[in-house]
């Protein structure tokens, strides 16, 4: 039996108790512009600019310019709502964030991995006003088409970082301190030997359920149906004494519904099925912590297939 024949893959077309089918803003959502092969252009030695651009293993670069009117959003509402990852010779970890300072409130918080040009994410937010969202993503633009949907709804509820995802979680936010996190079709990378660079690892699965509050919940979705085998995979094997994380079975604290765009469309229209799944924090034993045994470090907790 295929394992994507779990109930906790929920498939466009198939009615669920936990959610619905839903889509998403384009066919890659983390992506950059590649690096220039003009010497001149190459870093200074010993400048280390990992933390904007440091994974290869998780996101591609695209060309992108801001239009004008994204210009003045990312001039005037980045500063406020937006956070880069701190590059240079002289960076060091960052501390955990202060999500109630940044926010203004305490509320129930979701980390999406991969916003693309935040249509779903803007919309998700407006459905739910009383949870706080933060948006991690690498490509600038859509970053900034997000900062306008943003003011133009006039949501209070949605900050930003543009950097690695697995640097946001690893270094940035605290563990058992997220309601919520939320892939959202991330790049595939179908060939093989690149299999290796999927955000989805083993080590990226336990790091996120270390920082999930227990019963928070792990929402991934994809298009890709050799992607859904491996995640599909990945959480059926995990390490039952690690942070890990299990099917939902009874509801969830935050929404799980979005809207459909365009792109997912598409993909409904040429057959290719959308793979859901939903999983959720175990309570953590009292008498131990997951320090103890720490998730994996994603770096070397991936599932490399040559």
């Amino acid at each position: 039996m295929s394992l994507l024949d779990s109930k906790s893959v929920i498939k466009t077309g198939v009615k669920g108790d936990l959610l619905t089918p839903m889509g998403h803003d384009g066919p890659v959502n983390n992506t950059a512009e590649p690096p220039s092969r003009n010497p001149a252009d190459a870093p200074r030695k010993h400048e280390d600019r990992s933390r904007l651009y440091p994974r290869v293993t998780s996101f591609r670069f695209r060309r992108g310019a801001l239009t004008s009117g994204q210009q003045r959003n990312w001039e005037t509402l980045w500063p406020v709502l937006g956070r880069d990852l701190a590059t240079g010779p002289d960076q060091h970890p960052e501390p955990p964030l202060d999500l109630p300072g940044w926010f203004g409130r305490e509320a129930p918080t979701v980390l999406e991995v991969g916003s693309g040009t935040g249509i779903s994410t803007a919309a998700m937010a407006a459905d739910e006003p009383d949870v706080d969202v933060v948006a991690v993503e690498v490509y600038q633009p859509g970053l900034a088409q997000l900062l306008g949907l943003v003011d133009r709804g006039g949501l209070s509820n949605v900050r930003m970082i543009r950097g690695d995802a697995v640097v946001v979680l690893r270094e940035l936010i605290a563990p058992a301190s997220l309601t919520g996190i939320r892939v959202f079709f991330p790049d595939p990378w179908p060939k093989s030997r690149h299999h290796k660079r999927r955000f989805l690892q083993r080590g990226t699965i336990e790091l996120m359920a270390d920082r999930l509050i227990d019963g928070g919940v792990l929402h991934i979705a994809t298009d890709h149906a050799d992607y859904a085998e491996w995640i599909a995979e990945l959480l059926a094997t995990q390490n039952p004494d690690a942070p890990h994380v299990v099917p939902a079975t009874t509801p969830v604290p935050i929404s799980l519904e979005r809207p459909t765009t365009k792109f997912e469309g598409r993909a409904e229209r040429e057959g290719r099925d959308i793979n859901e799944f939903v999983y959720v924090r175990p309570a953590r034993e009292r008498h131990t912590s997951d320090a103890d045994t720490g998730p994996t470090d994603p770096a070397n907790g991936s599932q490399e297939q040559e």
